[in-house]
Order: C-alpha cells, then structure tokens, then sequence
C-alpha cells in the first residue's frame, strides 16, 4: 500500500540530518514562548506562530484551569450531540462581538474551520475562486464541496477579474477565498482591491485571517479591519491556534440562516468539541487582544527588527515586513543543511520545501513573537548570519531574487 510513496521516503531520509527529522522534532519541555529544551541545550523558538506570546498568560492558564476542574478534561461528543456546554456557546459569542459579527461557529481546529465551512457553502452548482498561494485546508474544503474550482493569481485582483468575467454566464454563486496574511512568505492580500472586484461582480467573499487575527488592526480583528473593507467580507474564518496561543477554529457572519450551517458542515457535526478548558482559556486570549494593544505594537517592532535585520545582512526575503520571515533559497539540499546547523547551534525555524511553497522555492521560515526580546531577535540575525556565510548561502541566492 505505500510503495507509491517511495520517492517521498528517499526525500524523507534526505531531509533527516544531525538533529533528526525536520518535520517532527521533539521538545523536551517549553520554558517560555520564546525557549525550549532540546536534549540538554536550550533552543530559541522562532517558529511557533506564538504571535502574541499569550501560550503562558497568567489569566488565560488560570481560566483554563479552572474550566478543567469543574467540567472535566473533554466533551467526548460532537456539537450536536452532548458536546455543547456553557462555555462553548460562551465563546461563540465571544468570537462574534469580537468580530462585530451577528454569528460565530467554533470548530475543533482551523484546519475543519475551513473544511466545514467550504464544503458546506458550495454546491455543484457554484465556483469557488481561490488565491493560487492558499492553504491546503482551503484546497481541500473546496474538493469536498464538489463545486468547480478557480484559481487566480496570486494577490492579483486583475486575474481574478478576468476569471470572474469569464464565468458571468455560468449558473450558481461565485466564492472568493483569500487569505488576510499567507503564512509561507508573510506576504498580505489586497482585500480593497479584491473586494471592489467582489462587488463588482455579485461575488461572495470569504477571507481566511489564520495568521492576521490579533496581529492586524488597531483593534486586532485582523487584515480587513486594516483594509477598512469588514462590510464586504461575507465570512470570516480563523483559527485559535496562533495569536490566541491555543487550538480550535471559527467561521463568523452577518448572513440570515447562517446557523443552518450548523446541520450541514460536517467537520462540525462529526467531530468532538474542544476541551472546556481549550474554550475557556480561548475566551480569555479574546480580552487580552481586546486590553493590551501594546502587544500588537511590540510584535510589530519584533517583525521589523528581524526583518530588516536579516535584509541587511543580504538574505532574499518575503516581499514586506510581516510577523512571517522567510528566507528564500533555491536548493531543498541546502535548505535542509541550513535547517539542521541552524538547530546545533541553537535556533529553531521551521523548514518548508517544494511543492508546498509558493514558485517552488526552499524557505527558512521563522514567526515573530510579541515575547521575543530584542537580544534574542539580534540574536537570531548573528546565528542565521553566520551560519549562511559558511555555507555560502549568499553566493547561492542571488538565483533566487533574478527569479522573483
């Protein structure tokens, strides 16, 4: 039965270095946001998508904690069945003020957010236009849905003008799927300019703000706050798994009978809720964005810091500052080397290789926290700096910007 994945498997023994495989290493213990033990050696993390730091809030373990003494550790039922309790109800109403939202569903993971969600909203009948660079949950919420598939270009309102226009005649409803900030690259979507396109079309507009919820917006409801484009955006799905420092996932909306889709998403009807204890701490994270903007502020200047930092230093990047750093190389074997001596000496990023990237490139891939000291931001730069010297890396990238 997995003879088919035989190339996948000589890939995987190429990918495993010194430290072991890249795409599962072991933790001994978290100490912090920001440090790990590894073995008996202190690791900086800079790669967690801990955006806001808030995996080791006092009140948000507190809640939790408590949550788990007086319900229990788990549901052990789908949200149909036995698995909504007080405290889940609680958060969808969190979800939904937080949002300025009429209606919120919370799903188990951001992953079934958008399989639930997706599969449940187009039939046969509709198009769904998807970004070229969106998540595999996207891609795979769309197969479900069994409805025709679009792709347009990249961040390219143009493109999806012209697919839109070629489908004018084609019966069912059109759904624009885009990601507020896309996490191989940090690169942020044009949502005014793709929500002119959706009006201009009678289209439907669903943004996926995963790695923009609390990192964007003076109130950090994310890229369409920014964009000032929130009416226009018909669903607005997320997860709890990166700024709110947890696990779980969300679709909220102001559309009438949006709570039919409660009996129709199967990725909500078919799986067991979140913890109690996941759903209060949750609920808390919602008031730590809600009362300290300053830590919006602080990942920002982390961002920036490392970004520049790195730019600097000649690597080829991401186009803009986000909390998303990639550093972009044209070779998975060097990626992979890079990847493992980046590990000895103490810094932990995250690997990410072809075809899982955007124009199949190699990337380092690092997320910045608002609990990254600036030190350790500096830090990082000498360690990435250092090490790409030895390797040449900066003879090797220059293939790399000719392309972009």
């Amino acid at each position: 039965m997995l003879k088919k994945y035989a190339s996948l498997r000589d890939a995987f023994h190429q990918a495993r270095g010194a430290m072991g495989n890249p795409f599962d290493v072991t933790f001994d213990a978290i100490l912090s946001p920001t440090t790990a033990r590894l073995g008996d050696r202190t690791v900086l993390l800079l790669g967690t998508n801990n955006y806001l730091g808030l995996t080791f809030d006092s009140a948000c373990i507190a809640d939790a904690t408590e949550a788990l003494r007086q319900e229990g550790t788990g549901t052990t039922g789908s949200r149909i069945a036995n698995g909504t309790y007080g405290v889940h109800a609680a958060l969808e109403r969190r979800v939904a003020r937080f949002l300025g939202r009429r209606d919120a569903m919370v799903f188990t993971t951001g992953y079934q957010a958008n399989l639930g969600i997706l599969s449940a909203l187009a039939g046969r009948e509709d198009t769904l236009l998807l970004d070229a660079d969106s998540h595999a949950s996207i891609y795979d919420g769309a197969r479900l849905a069994g409805a025709q598939v679009t792709r347009f270009r990249h961040n390219d309102p143009a493109d999806l003008d012209r697919r839109l226009r070629h489908l004018r005649d084609r019966p069912g409803e059109k759904l624009i799927v885009v990601e507020g900030l896309y996490s191989m690259l940090g690169d942020t979507a044009p949502l005014r300019e793709i929500a002119a396109v959706k009006r201009e079309h009678g289209a439907y507009l669903l943004v996926d703000e995963a790695h923009s919820l609390g990192v964007y917006g003076d109130h950090g409801r994310g890229l369409g706050e920014v964009a000032g484009v929130e009416s226009d955006i018909d669903f607005v799905v997320g997860t709890f798994s990166k700024s709110l420092g947890a696990i779980g996932g969300f679709c909220a909306s102001d559309l009438p009978d949006f709570e039919l889709l409660r009996l129709t998403a199967r990725a909500y009807m078919f799986t067991a809720s979140l913890p109690p204890s996941v759903a209060a701490g949750v609920s808390r994270a919602f008031d730590r964005i809600d009362q300290q903007p300053e830590l919006r502020q602080r990942l920002k200047l982390n961002a920036e810091r490392l970004y520049h930092g790195l730019r600097a230093a000649g690597f080829v990047l991401g186009p803009v500052p986000s909390p998303i750093v990639s550093v972009r190389l044209s070779d998975p074997a060097l990626a992979m080397r890079y990847w493992n001596e980046l590990l000895t000496a103490g810094l932990y990023v995250n690997l990410a290789l072809p075809p899982a990237t955007p124009e199949n490139q190699s990337l380092l891939r690092m997320s910045v926290s608002a609990a990254h000291e600036p030190e350790q931001i500096d830090r990082a730069v000498e360690i990435i700096a250092a090490i790409g010297t030895s390797l040449g890396v900066r003879s090797a990238m220059p293939d790399v910007a000719a392309a972009e």
